[in-house]
């Protein structure tokens, strides 16, 4: 990090995936939350929605296309069971893909939890000038991918570069 940039405060929308999670109980949608405001950043919405490609991707398109939105957090969905769909709902949405987000994610996981990191499918990718991160559903995987990568990447302070310098030039044709 270099002293001599201000922070740069986002709009980050978060959306758990889950059949079963309520605001009461969702664990890895309120970590994040916590994280990301205590990192200094805005959680300008959080919501909640079944396991339905439909209804994600609905949830996803309405952030992406609200200009005052910078990133969207998912959590969930990202495995290879049936009802998993979050990669399917969003991967259209994207303008572009970020292939080194999910590389980095399995291989800090593989540390953790060995070759079952295989399984996971999480990606991430810009649309509409907005960034898009779709992480795995347990608070472990949210608090790896927050602290190990996103949360570098959305601070303007982070050297030799970062997410958020890019942001002006997501647009250009």
């Amino acid at each position: 990090m270099s002293s001599e940039r201000d922070f740069i405060p986002l709009n980050i929308c978060i959306l758990t995936v889950s059949d079963t999670r309520t605001e009461a109980d969702d664990k890895s949608g309120n970590t994040l939350r916590k994280l990301a405001e205590e990192a200094g950043h805005n959680v300008y919405e959080k919501a909640i929605t079944p396991d339905d490609i439909y209804q994600i991707r609905a949830v996803v398109s309405q952030w992406i296309a609200n200009d005052e939105v910078n990133v969207v957090i998912t959590t969930g969905g990202t495995g290879v069971t049936g009802r998993d769909s979050t990669p399917e709902a969003v991967t259209p949405l994207l303008d572009k893909i970020i292939d080194g987000f999910g590389e980095m994610f399995r291989l800090l996981s593989y540390d953790l939890i060995g070759p079952s990191t295989m399984q996971s499918r999480a990606i991430a990718g810009v649309s509409n000038a907005t960034y898009t991160f779709c992480l795995p559903g347990s608070t472990g995987a949210c608090k790896d991918g927050w602290n190990k990568l996103i949360s570098h990447q959305l601070d303007y302070r982070t050297r030799p570069c970062n997410m958020v310098e890019l942001m002006p030039r997501l647009l250009e044709k």
